[in-house]
């Protein structure tokens, strides 16, 4: 499509510009002249100095300079020349160039299409009829990965997934903000979440071993419908911010397996304060020291098993009783009750929820 765009430009332009001028790819091939017989022609020997360099280069009577992408220029333009009236029509040529190209990827790049889709910028109405113009598979296998950076550095993360995922006809690496980049990515029909985990595992390991990057991924939901795509996103912003609350330790967190804290982040605060008042209605949860609640969780890891608990916690079995006896003194719950244990179970996380005050999609 760029090299049409190009030879358009071009074409208005040959009665302004008396020399030949044009434009090659990185490959060093011509994709644009404005002598026509020479689009196709190789000149492999400007690709080096060409695509290297940030300003003019004039090579064999010719002048050249390259444009697109700051960091990997991806064309350049040429002017039959090496005199300073050359220099001017290629500084002229790869500004506007540059300028065309930039608006025409802006209203027409696939990438940006998905990103307005994902951000709910764009009218579902419209997403057909976009989708139509760009000849996009609206109906095949996708999912949203959520990357999140946790520690700043030098390296440019977005880079480095795109190098990871280079097709940029199936899979897409969307730009959110500072620290967050989405990853969309086409999959077979039916993959399993723990292929979907895997991945997310490859690319966090990658990144972390390789250029000692640390970060989170969030995996929403697969999805068969381009439409559907806003819907992934959002639920890979909140198995992030309900990992962050529920389960520290995690660096990948999937939307399917959140269980129950995915419905307590979705519960107003004031309702999860009214809950904790009629539960502890002897005293506050908060009355129990860091010991005490340590006992909780190691009696909850072992499925409410008195012996095995008073094992690793190595207590005498009496002495769990003691404690799980004061537990009920202060709260009112028999954790050694199924019922109670899962009412104290559900309150813990909803304090937790409380005091992080999480950000809400």
């Amino acid at each position: 499509m760029s090299n049409r765009l190009f030879q358009g430009i071009v074409h208005q332009m040959v009665d302004v510009i008396d020399r030949t001028f044009g434009v090659i790819d990185e490959t060093g091939t011509v994709i644009s002249c404005s002598e026509l017989s020479r689009i196709g022609e190789i000149q492999s020997h400007a690709v080096p100095d060409v695509f290297s360099s940030t300003g003019i280069t004039v090579l064999n009577a010719c002048t050249y300079q390259a444009f697109g992408a700051h960091m990997h220029p991806e064309y350049a333009v040429f002017v039959e020349g090496d005199d300073e009236i050359a220099s001017r029509y290629v500084a002229v040529l790869s500004v506007s160039l540059s300028a065309i190209k930039q608006y025409y990827d802006e209203k027409y790049d696939r990438g940006n299409f998905i990103k307005n889709i994902i951000l709910d910028n764009i009218l579902p109405g419209d997403i057909y009829i976009k989708s139509r113009e760009l000849r996009f598979n609206n109906e095949v296998t996708r999912v949203v990965l959520l990357i999140r950076i946790t520690e700043h550095n030098d390296i440019s993360v977005f880079d480095i997934i795109q190098d990871l995922f280079p097709d940029k006809t199936k899979d897409f690496v969307i730009n959110i903000n500072e620290t967050d980049i989405a990853l969309v990515k086409e999959v077979k029909a039916g993959i399993e979440t723990r292929d979907l985990e895997k991945l997310a595992r490859s690319i966090a390991d990658s990144l972390g071993t390789e250029y000692y990057t640390h970060v989170l991924v969030g995996i929403g939901t697969t999805i068969d419908n381009i439409k559907d795509l806003a819907r992934s996103f959002r639920e890979a912003q909140v198995s992030l911010e309900v990992g962050k609350v529920f389960d520290t330790e995690r660096t990948i967190v999937s939307y399917d397996n959140l269980g129950i804290a995915r419905l307590i982040y979705q519960l107003p605060t004031t309702l999860c304060e009214m809950f904790l008042k009629e539960i502890f209605k002897r005293g506050s949860i908060d009355t129990l020291d860091k010991d005490t609640l340590f006992t909780i969780q190691k009696f909850f890891e072992n499925n409410l098993n008195v012996s095995e608990t008073s094992r690793k916690l190595y207590v005498h079995r009496n002495t769990l009783v003691y404690r799980l006896e004061k537990i009920k003194k202060l709260t009112g719950l028999d954790l050694r009750e199924f019922d109670d244990a899962i009412v104290f179970k559900v309150a813990m996380m909803v304090q937790k929820y409380l005091d992080a005050n999480p950000v809400k999609y």
